[in-house]
């Protein structure tokens, strides 16, 4: 039986999801405060999430690892 268990990292459970297929899925950054200032079709365009790609989503998988 294994000793020691890997640490995830709090930010990062905090940001990232990871899918059933395996993908990251992360929300749109800029939606959080000072909403006043940006316009309804901005805000709009900020809603939901994403899926990150590439090295992006290498490193958040190291940073999810029992993900």
């Amino acid at each position: 039986m294994a000793k020691y268990k890997m640490k995830t990292k709090s930010s990062a459970k905090k940001r990232y999801r990871v899918t059933g297929s395996g993908h990251v899925k992360v929300g749109k950054k800029g939606h959080r405060h000072i909403l006043t200032g940006k316009s309804r079709k901005q805000k709009r365009r900020l809603r939901g999430s994403r899926l990150l790609e590439g090295a992006d989503a290498v490193k958040a998988k190291s940073l999810l690892p029992y993900g």
